[in-house]
């Protein structure tokens, strides 16, 4: 009998960190599913956000889409003020937060994450840049083309320098670089599902 109570606790056990695993990490690390009335927006589309964001036309333009309840948005902050700081005189930083469960000011986001750039919360611009999870990067020229579309990097943690993709995506429209080539790690999405931001 006492076996069996054994045995019964240990597999109670290993499930609880088997789903503890799951709802922490590994399904973070799945691409996140396209949504069924998703419409496709490719690189080298327009972007018609002149209405929308208040930016410099002959400047380069970089859409960062967060959440603050999605745990890859907030591990990729640092990572993003990063850029900010690299590139801030060159191209022009917008914040875009989604989230359908709870309404975030601008000084709040801005506070708690210590962002500086400004922080919008219009989730229509996320549908005019094919964006559709959280932690995204839209990063479009000075005539408003989209040059890149995707993630910062291969690691939930924005780590591997060998998978820099927002910072290599950047370099390459500075450096005047048309199509550069990217893996599907850099251009399939993952993290957060909009709208909700929830897995």
């Amino acid at each position: 009998m006492r076996k069996i109570f054994v045995i019964c606790w240990l597999t109670l056990l290993l499930s609880g960190i088997c789903y503890i695993f799951w709802h922490q990490e590994w399904k973070y690390s799945l691409p996140t599913p396209v949504p069924q009335n998703y419409h496709t927006v490719n690189t080298g589309d327009h972007i018609d956000v002149s209405n929308k964001l208040k930016a410099e036309k002959s400047k380069p333009l970089f859409i960062h889409f967060f959440n603050p309840d999605c745990p890859c948005s907030r591990f990729n902050v640092p990572h993003f003020n990063s850029l900010v700081r690299k590139y801030g005189d060159k191209i022009t930083f917008i914040v875009v937060v989604i989230n359908k469960e709870k309404e975030y000011t601008e000084k709040e986001v801005q506070d708690r994450f210590d962002i500086t750039v400004p922080v919008l919360s219009d989730q229509s611009i996320a549908a005019s840049c094919g964006v559709y999870s959280t932690p995204q990067a839209a990063l479009l020229d000075g005539d408003r083309i989209l040059y890149y579309r995707g993630n910062y990097n291969r690691s939930r943690y924005c780590t591997d320098m060998k998978s820099n993709f927002a910072q290599m995506a950047v370099d390459s429209l500075l450096n005047n670089i048309s199509n550069p080539a990217f893996s599907q790690y850099a251009l399939k999405a993952y993290g957060c599902q909009l709208p909700n931001c929830t897995r």
